[in-house]
């Protein structure tokens, strides 16, 4: 049960400061709404792009919400593990892109 407890105390903790900044949280709300509605992507499709997100920025939090929102959604475990095998690919595919942009620039300050 660590992801649902991690999720519960993340919402106790969110509703702390929901109460201190309720403007913040209620534009973020009608923001979070607009995004997800069905539109040329499916909400389905946009939380899986949500996960990619979450993984790569390192939020647990947000990987339980996202994760548990693909569930509600049907996401099969298939689909869960393809999608996660391109968050992968694209966390080594930058690093590589970077890599041969810090060997351009050593080749042009060494010569």
């Amino acid at each position: 049960m660590y992801w649902q407890n991690l999720l519960n105390e993340t919402m106790e903790r969110i509703s702390i400061l929901s109460k201190e900044t309720p403007d913040t949280f209620k534009g973020f709300s009608i923001m979070g709404q607009a995004a997800k509605t069905d539109g040329h992507l499916s909400e389905k499709t946009k939380e899986f792009i949500a996960l990619g997100i979450a993984i790569t920025t390192k939020c647990e939090s947000c990987i339980g919400f996202h994760t548990k929102s693909l569930v509600r959604l049907g996401a099969t475990r298939a689909e869960i593990v393809e999608a996660l095998a391109m968050v992968s690919y694209m966390g080594a595919g930058p690093q590589i892109s970077y890599s041969a942009k810090a060997l351009e620039a050593f080749d042009e300050f060494s010569s």
